[in-house]
């Protein structure tokens, strides 16, 4: 009896002290509900910032930033950063400060784990957000780099795609165009063109150089600051050389490969209808007794000496 007596005693030991937990927990809510109240106040505020927020930036980006997968993945990150701001103010409301710092303190762990772990990854996207806000490049420029060229298709966070002329895509790591030089031949609408040819020597030069400019600037006109240069170059072994630099509307490279081939028409064109002659090695096999006898027997190659027509 004295047993079952202690029992029950305990028992209801057990009871009152569970009862108790619950009325002080209890309590503490009824105290904490105003700070609780402020807390879901404070969310729902900074919800409302960050939806205004992101709609401002949305408007913003549409006139800035023409990468729209990038536009979004920005809004969505400031709606986030606002939101968990809220978070943490609305714990600091609740008194809740020891838990506060232990989150902080856990975020920062988990952030230097993960960037460490996706150190490649952030720098392409951290290089794709500063490409979409360079005015340096843009989609549909040419622009060319060590080992690749072609029009900019698409800047996504992590990659650049560019279309080659032969229709082919070339999807390159975004911190490359960060990192490294690249040219941009869309950026500027004129650049020069080169062209170089020989003419036979005894050729007036001076008629040669006055009819080359000529031709040139009748048929790629030249804007105030811009004129056709002409220089010879050497005295090679079977043409006196020469190049010609103008001016043309140039911002992709099928343009330039046209101006090029009009260029070495005009040229050759003036050059025939002038009696110019554009100098060329040619080979002579010299076909000799000793030669045929060499064939005959099979023991070498004929000789053969250079000219020039």
């Amino acid at each position: 009896m004295n047993m079952m007596f202690l029992a029950i005693q305990e028992s209801d030991s057990m009871w009152s002290q569970l009862i108790l937990k619950m009325e002080t927990w209890w309590d503490a809510i009824i105290l904490r509900m105003p700070n609780l109240a402020v807390a879901i106040l404070v969310m729902v505020v900074f919800y409302f910032i960050a939806k205004g927020t992101s709609s401002l930036l949305r408007r913003v980006f549409r006139k800035y930033l023409g990468n729209q997968s990038v536009r979004r993945i920005i809004i969505k990150v400031v709606f986030a950063c606002i939101l968990f701001i809220g978070f943490f103010v609305a714990l600091s409301v609740m008194d809740l400060d020891k838990a506060l710092t232990s989150l902080l303190a856990g975020a920062g762990v988990v952030a230097l784990a993960i960037g460490l772990a996706l150190q490649g990854t952030l720098s392409n996207t951290f290089s794709g957000i500063m490409l979409s806000f360079l005015p340096k490049i843009k989609i549909g420029d040419y622009i060319e780099t060590d080992s690749h060229g072609g029009f900019v298709h698409e800047i996504s966070l992590r990659n650049l795609v560019l279309r080659r002329p032969d229709n082919h895509y070339v999807i390159m790591p975004n911190s490359k165009f960060v990192e490294e030089p690249f040219v941009n031949f869309s950026l500027a609408p004129r650049s020069r063109i080169t062209v170089s040819c020989g003419i036979a020597y005894g050729s007036d030069l001076r008629k040669v150089e006055e009819l080359v400019r000529e031709a040139i600037s009748g048929k790629f006109e030249q804007r105030p600051g811009e004129r056709v240069e002409f220089y010879f170059l050497e005295f090679s072994d079977f043409s006196i050389n020469f190049m010609v630099r103008f001016w043309v509307d140039f911002v992709k490279k099928s343009q330039m490969y046209q101006a090029q081939h009009e260029a070495i028409l005009l040229i050759n064109d003036i050059f025939n209808d002038n009696n110019i002659r554009i100098p060329f090695p040619i080979r002579t096999l010299d076909v000799s007794d000793r030669m045929e006898r060499l064939f005959d027997n099979k023991s070498g190659d004929p000789q053969t000496k250079d000219s020039v027509e």
